[in-house]
């Protein structure tokens, strides 16, 4: 009996530990070193801000916002690019359409760098529109420019998930009166770092 018991304890353990190693193998990845490997001179990044939820300080309005990017590393930390602004508004009374393309810059600190993340900053400038018309019957287009804080997290070696938080400026709003207005908003996304000709991380 005595030994029954021990067989049936040894088998209980042995079942426990191979689930738990099962568990550890299947397991998703959600970190990855990087070691600056994928912000060098000559990568690209191409991404987009899934969610961009957002509060105007003016107009009370609540947005949504997708915006695909696309960028180029000039020397290593620093990268050009262009992002396509696509967004809908919400507001008392109605609902609207945004559109724009903003060229941005973007710079990767290499102070407080991580193997497996890195804080930015992001400045952006370039026109935006919207589908509101004013009482002549143009739409509303305009000049927006604003600047960002962000946090990469890299959960594979070309792969980060993205926290920003925006302050911008812009003319192209739902209000039809000439005065621009500032909004703040956070958004998340996710980035792809692809490597250079000839490179590979």
């Amino acid at each position: 009996m005595k030994r029954l018991f021990t067989l049936l304890l040894f088998s209980i353990s042995f079942h426990l530990s191979a689930s738990a190693q099962d568990e550890h193998l299947t397991r998703p990845q959600t970190t990855a070193p990087v070691a600056g490997e994928a912000v060098a001179k000559g990568n690209w990044i191409v991404g987009a801000s899934i969610a961009n939820i957002g509060h105007n300080f003016k107009s009370e309005t609540f947005t949504l916002d997708i915006n695909p990017r696309a960028g180029y590393f000039i020397s290593d930390n620093a990268a050009i690019g262009a992002q396509v602004q696509l967004g809908f508004i919400a507001y008392d009374g109605g609902e609207d359409i945004k559109y724009g393309l903003t060229p941005f810059v973007r710079y990767y600190f290499p102070e407080g760098a991580a193997p497996t993340h890195r804080w930015f900053g992001e400045a952006v400038v370039g026109f935006a529109g919207s589908s509101i018309e004013d009482s002549e019957g143009d739409a509303i287009f305009d000049a927006v420019y604003g600047v960002s804080a962000g946090y990469a997290h890299f959960v594979a070696s070309n792969v980060a998930l993205e926290g920003m938080l925006n302050l911008i400026r812009s003319n192209a709003n739902i209000d039809v009166s000439n005065d621009s207005s500032t909004g703040l908003s956070l958004s998340l996304g996710l980035q792809i770092y692809l490597p250079g000709s000839g490179r590979s991380f």
